[in-house]
């Protein structure tokens, strides 16, 4: 009997020629299949092609060496009962067996989900005691997934996202990269002080409304937070027109607008009468960008990193664009504002933060930020 044969929801053939034995097969530690799982997922977000993970919990069977050879049983009986294309390996080291089900044609998931269910059911029960498989628990997650709309930006399962949880291999870098952040911000919110001063106080002059500008953004792992600029539009304005615009930009619709800086157009809303005039200035020179260091000392936001996306734009994300708001901090500055910003396209705009995530390093992030000064002067990309 193969683990899966399901005539109407999967491709799978019902042929014992598919099964190898338990001696044949390999069964992946906990570091390898979380490994072989994060590239099978990075694979689905691209081919849009469903793949299923199955868990079992073995409960308190690792405890003893009776209950661990109960363990080893299930396991032997899954690799015999499974196909090639199957994936068999410890979500967690002799506690959670997870098994990774591709190359799947799912039109059903409750009817793939109910005929693995029992299949699974059956093999165990006629490999262990009736107490050993009342412990085990049984759990199964689709990967694409929906993320949570109660929460924006928030994934509803994160069972999904295992390595992204897992930094013990960078923790070193990670703590030199919040130290960075920690003495950066401090040191540019001091030394700039008397300028933010001055801007508070132009903004307040140019028009009614609050100094600094609050909104929801999206952070690391689909954390939202509030996000801080100084102000540089006319208070409650209408976010309709920037919303429609972003749809189209994701979508690879928008076309490049001109504008007074920028011969060669860009992807960016232009002449926007919604912006003030102290605004204009402020964002054409990046100035309004200046309270973001309070979000970085905050632990918010890094000194690098890709753009925080409002909910809105999260929304109309592709499965794959959301990997930019999973794998690091959200930033000040990044290689999208230092090498392409505005002037390129919404995929690759993230293909260049996906790089960034890819390969960052303390000393990454000290020559993204001694490139970036030119950047804001140069002005490439703002409006």
């Amino acid at each position: 009997m193969t683990l899966l044969h399901v005539d109407d929801a999967s491709n799978s053939t019902d042929s014992l020629n598919e099964a190898r034995s338990a001696s044949e097969r390999e069964v992946l530690s906990e570091g390898s299949f979380k490994r072989k799982f994060a590239i099978e997922r990075k694979r689905s977000e691209r081919s849009q092609e469903p793949f299923l993970l199955m868990l079992l919990d073995a409960g308190d069977q690792q405890g003893s060496k009776k209950n661990g050879r109960a363990l080893d049983s299930m396991l032997a009986t899954l690799l015999s009962s499974s196909r090639e294309t199957d994936v068999l390996g410890w979500y967690k080291e002799r506690a959670i067996i997870g098994v990774m089900f591709t190359g799947l044609v799912v039109t059903d998931k409750n009817g793939v989900l109910g005929t693995i269910l029992r299949r699974v059911s059956t093999i165990l029960q006629a490999e262990l005691t009736f107490e050993q498989f009342n412990q085990v628990s049984i759990s199964f997650h689709f990967f694409p997934d929906d993320w949570d709309q109660e929460k924006p930006g928030r994934p509803s399962n994160s069972t999904l996202y295992p390595d992204l949880a897992n930094s013990d291999s960078k923790r070193s870098l990670l703590i030199a990269k919040r130290a960075m952040d920690i003495t950066g911000s401090a040191l540019m919110l001091l030394l700039c002080a008397p300028l933010l001063l001055v801007i508070a106080v132009a903004v307040k002059l140019s028009s009614k409304g609050p100094i600094l500008f609050r909104q929801q953004r999206v952070g690391q792992f689909g954390q939202c937070f509030t996000f801080l600029k100084f102000r540089s539009m006319q208070a409650n304005n209408d976010q309709s027109v920037h919303q429609e615009f972003v749809r189209k930009l994701i979508a690879n619709e928008a076309l490049r607008e001109r504008s007074d800086c920028q011969s060669e157009g860009i992807y960016k809303l232009t002449n926007d009468k919604r912006i003030t005039r102290v605004g204009k200035f402020l964002r054409r020179t990046s100035l309004d960008e200046l309270p973001q260091f309070l979000n970085v000392l905050k632990g918010d936001m890094s000194l690098v990193g890709p753009r925080p996306p409002i909910p809105y734009e999260l929304a109309a994300y592709q499965t794959w664009h959301r990997r930019r708001v999973l794998e690091v901090k959200p930033g000040i500055t990044g290689l999208w504002q230092v090498t392409g910003r505005s002037r390129v396209k919404f995929d690759e705009m993230v293909r260049l933060d996906l790089r960034y995530a890819m390969s960052w390093s303390p000393m990454l992030d000290l020559k993204i930020l001694l490139r970036t000064p030119l950047a804001v002067i140069k002005g490439a990309g703002a409006a």
